[in-house]
């Protein structure tokens, strides 16, 4: 227990500090950004990202990841604060926790084995492209305050943050960025955007907040379908985050653990004044890419935010927004995988095509549940028709010519049992067929229809059938389900 604490809270203590600064001041206009679009105050993300990054680190499952108010998160809230208020947003953000603590009890994180490894690289691909154009339009001309100094200041931060590793890696190189361009712009008074004008930032610290709505079936008729996307969707992103990490690290993760330390971190954010949020994989690639490794960092990353817009809210809201939107691009372009451009020759088409729809769904949609169901669904289809075509039936007559033995081998389940039937010819004039099961599997109640099609067709032409070699797990689901032993099977098959 003391090891295991030492190494998750205390085993990189400068790393994570330093790590969790650098983290903190990305935060503050993600947040800010992120409150505009789900249409409440720039306090209400701030305050979330304070409160569900500093209790994820003692209840989350993943160390070293961030989770704090996020964009696809904040589009879903959209049309609840509209109709209904704030009020109705943070009972919402409560039952999502409640939702998502539920989940962790039912282990719903062990299905994460189910995502393929080509949904998961879609899934970052596309991440890479939406953190990359959300930084546009800071960078377009057409918008206010964005001037050639604009990009001269990002080309500058993008140059300190690929160079200066290589004179020390003792100080992250986004917050030598970020430090050296708000110096620039204070020294030079450049009339460039600054965090100062996405939105007013709060000067006092959250407190309790009990959402003040009625207590009836009718105000969770109204919040429980906005709750239930929003378990679903920070789940989702969550745990697909946390998968990421576990391959940067090389460490794993205890997925369930995570699904409940996301729920208890929305219900504490519900409670302090915040919205709902999830797992960023922005914000957690930079905590790697600058040192930050245990939990150490992902509190300290909510410690410096709060620190930050409250008692030195004037000095941040003087930095750049270039530094900003440099520090992001680096992140979009450490978190592109670079090396599935090359491997779309060399894996299987199929891998391919999961890959590249989940990106494009994602993209299109800006809504990561939608591309990672439609991939998931993609490689279920693509893998059992696969799995379907390992199948093929031998056969060979007896000497004298009155027995016929088909051989099965593969798997007969719904993709492939219409095949399965297809091998059989059911005219030739044998008095016996023997049906040799021994190197198959039958799955489902599919394969078992099709079990009882080629027996009964067979003795509708007069022919003896005998089933051998059925394994244990196959014999339990024909036994209980088949038809072909039974009285009247044959009545059956035919709609009698």
């Amino acid at each position: 227990m003391v090891v295991s604490l030492r190494n998750t809270w205390f085993g990189n203590i400068r790393g994570d500090l330093l790590a969790g600064m650098v983290v903190a001041l990305a935060l503050i206009p993600e947040a800010i950004a992120f409150s505009v679009i789900a249409g409440v105050d720039p306090k209400v993300g701030l305050y979330a990202s304070f409160s569900m990054t500093v209790i994820i680190a003692f209840s989350g499952g993943r160390p070293g990841m961030i989770s704090a108010a996020t964009g696809a998160m904040a589009l879903l809230m959209v049309t609840l604060v509209k109709e209904h208020g704030l009020q109705y947003l943070l009972a919402a953000t409560l039952l999502t926790g409640v939702l998502q603590i539920i989940a962790g009890y039912l282990r719903l994180g062990s299905l994460m084995r189910f995502v393929s490894r080509s949904v998961v690289t879609g899934f970052v691909n596309a991440l890479a492209i939406l953190i990359f154009m959300a930084q546009l339009p800071e960078l377009n001309p057409n918008t206010l305050g964005v001037t050639w100094h604009v990009y001269a200041m990002t080309a500058t931060g993008l140059g300190i943050i690929y160079l200066f590793p290589y004179l020390t890696r003792a100080v992250p190189s986004p917050l030598v960025t970020i430090v050296v361009l708000t110096a620039v712009a204070l020294l030079l008074d450049l009339d460039i955007r600054s965090v100062g004008d996405m939105g007013a930032l709060p000067d006092t610290l959250p407190i309790f907040l009990w959402p003040e709505v009625p207590l009836t079936l009718e105000t969770l008729a109204i919040i429980f379908p906005y709750a239930l996307s929003l378990a679903v969707v920070g789940l989702l992103e969550s745990l697909m985050t946390a998968t990421i990490i576990d391959d940067l690290t090389d460490t794993p993760s205890d997925k369930n653990r995570e699904c409940k330390g996301q729920g208890i971190a929305n219900i504490g954010t519900g409670l302090l004044g915040g919205m709902a949020g999830c797992a960023m994989i922005g914000q957690s690639v930079i905590n790697i890419k600058s040192g930050g490794r245990g939990r150490l960092s992902t509190f300290a990353a909510g410690l410096f935010l709060l620190l930050m817009v409250v008692f030195l809210g004037d000095w941040v809201a003087q930095i750049p927004m270039a530094a900003l939107v440099a520090v992001m691009i680096m992140v979009s372009i450490g978190t592109f995988s670079w090396e599935s451009l090359a491997n779309l020759k060399k894996h299987p088409t199929s891998a391919s095509v999961v890959m590249i729809t989940t990106v494009v769904v994602v993209v299109a949609t800006h809504n990561l549940a939608y591309g990672v169901f439609v991939g998931v669904l993609l490689a279920a289809l693509f893998f059992a028709n696969k799995v379907g075509q390992y199948k093929y039936v031998t056969s060979t007559l007896s000497a004298d010519g009155t027995t016929r033995h088909y051989t099965v081998v593969g798997q007969v389940f719904f993709a492939s049992a219409d095949k399965f039937v297809e091998f059989f010819d059911f005219r030739e004039a044998v008095d016996k067929v023997v049906i040799d099961l021994c190197q198959a599997h039958f799955w489902d109640i599919t394969a078992v229809a099709a079990l009882d099609k080629a027996v009964l067709k067979f003795r509708r032409e007069g022919t003896a059938v005998e089933i051998v070699g059925l394994n244990e797990a196959s014999a339990t689901i024909v036994d209980k389900f088949a038809v072909h032993d039974k009285p009247d099977a044959v009545a059956r098959l035919m709609g009698h």
